[in-house]
């Protein structure tokens, strides 16, 4: 979406960039293998059995495929939960509007952004559909890749390098294409910061474009683009297929920064509370068997099917074992790797989308004036969360606050959650809406 398309930008709120109420507690010590609560945690008398969640081909959808493949929806009660492929996250937004009674979608797997943004009408031409995110589906595990065009500069965290020849191309008349997945969304504030922090402006050394997830390694293969910011398996099977390398995981980007989102829309929540709970323990347990290292050898096989990710075993298994080979660089760290539940994965920080909120500012998809504190506690149902946790036996593994505190870059920069417009201040390239 190009600034152009920004017209429709909503005004909502009042108040400058808000401050959350919030303290830095650090989330509680969690077990190692969580035990998983029998099945005499159901909710009894759910309103319906039937939910349509969507997923994109990710390595971090595989909450829900798991919760579906593995029986926690049917165990919790919901019988006629269906996880239904989407072809983008455009056609997620589209089936999100619709919702199921008009042929579309209930929630499911979204990037974290996604659910303010249609709320707030951002990106649905001016309509406003209120959603809810439940819980976050997983921290780190999303890389940034560039063509072997770049090879011999070997990138990592510091994009100085690509400075000059960026520089360079556009003095000659090139186009240099930068892809990320949707307007707004975590890969595209990702790969914007990152360029950013090297003193390349995003909007105006490089062209960023939209592109499916699993369009993004076709893409690179025929030259319509040079760099692009998705979810693995995609960064790996670039490497795979020896069309690129990742000059970063973005756990060394932000370690254990959010990543996607358990979204609903909350017509569909407040019209189904039981339900809602019987959805949210399903999918907490999917996430506790799916962080388990001794399950990753077989969740890769599961999510790795035509049905789901539909990409090899081979392309998915490294990275979710902590095993990085970028390319360029070769290490292991199962800290940096894609978490579901470890490190409070799960819980919804309200800090952390108080970042992507401030971040979506930064760039002019929302207006300097949004009232982002309200928005949030609007949005972000992280009480529902801590319901189902205390519900499944995991109350050791509830948060002792809604915010994780002062967060660090890999530039060294702070976000402070109690003070969002010093950050947004601080920060020398951005484009704010006038």
């Amino acid at each position: 979406m190009s600034h152009s398309r920004r017209s429709f930008l909503t005004t909502a709120g009042l108040t400058a960039v808000g401050t959350l109420a919030l303290h830095g507690c650090q989330p509680s010590e969690t077990e190692s293998t969580p035990t998983i609560s029998p099945a005499t945690s159901a909710v009894s008398g759910l309103e319906t059995t039937t939910v349509k969640l969507g997923f994109i081909p990710l390595t971090d959808a595989a909450p829900l495929i798991i919760a579906k493949v593995k029986g926690y929806f049917d165990k919790h009660g919901l019988t006629g939960a269906e996880v239904i492929k989407q072809a983008s996250w455009g056609t997620t937004r589209d089936n999100l509007v619709l919702g199921s009674s008009g042929g579309g979608i209930d929630g499911g797997h979204i990037l974290s952004p996604m659910p303010y943004l249609i709320s707030e009408g951002v990106v649905t031409n001016g309509k406003k559909v209120p959603m809810y995110i439940l819980a976050r589906l997983n921290t780190n595990g999303q890389g940034i890749q560039l063509s072997n065009d770049y090879l011999d500069l070997k990138v990592d965290l510091d994009a100085t390098p690509l400075k000059e020849i960026l520089k360079r191309k556009k003095s000659e008349g090139k186009e240099v294409k930068v892809a990320m997945t949707f307007p707004g969304g975590t890969h595209d504030l990702w790969i914007r910061y990152w360029l950013a922090a090297a003193g390349i402006d995003p909007n105006q050394d490089v062209s960023t474009i939209v592109v499916p997830p699993p369009q993004m390694v076709a893409n690179v293969k025929v030259g319509n683009m040079e760099s692009f910011c998705v979810g693995e398996p995609w960064p790996l099977q670039t490497l795979n297929q020896k069309i690129g390398y990742s000059a970063i995981t973005t756990g060394e980007f932000w370690k254990n920064h959010p990543e996607k989102a358990l979204g609903l829309r909350s017509d569909w929540v407040d019209k189904h509370p039981k339900a809602t709970q019987a959805l949210l323990q399903a999918v907490l347990e999917a996430q506790i068997w799916c962080d388990q290292d001794e399950n990753k050898q077989e969740m890769c096989e599961i999510i790795s099917q035509p049905e789901w990710v539909k990409a090899p075993v081979a392309d998915i298994i490294d990275r979710s074992m902590g095993k990085f080979n970028l390319g360029v660089r070769q290490f292991e760290s199962q800290d940096l790797m894609q978490k579901y539940w470890r490190d409070a994965a799960s819980y919804p920080f309200k800090s952390h989308d108080l970042w992507f909120l401030t971040e979506n500012i930064r760039w002019g998809y929302l207006p300097p004036n949004t009232d982002t504190k309200a928005l949030v506690n609007r949005v972000n149902r992280e009480d529902l969360w801590r319901a189902a946790a205390k519900t499944i036996g995991q109350e050791a593994a509830i948060p002792k606050s809604p915010s994780r505190g002062i967060e660090t870059f890999f530039d060294q920069v702070q976000f402070d959650p109690e003070n969002p417009q010093k950050y947004l201040d601080s920060l020398k390239i951005k484009s704010l809406k006038s």
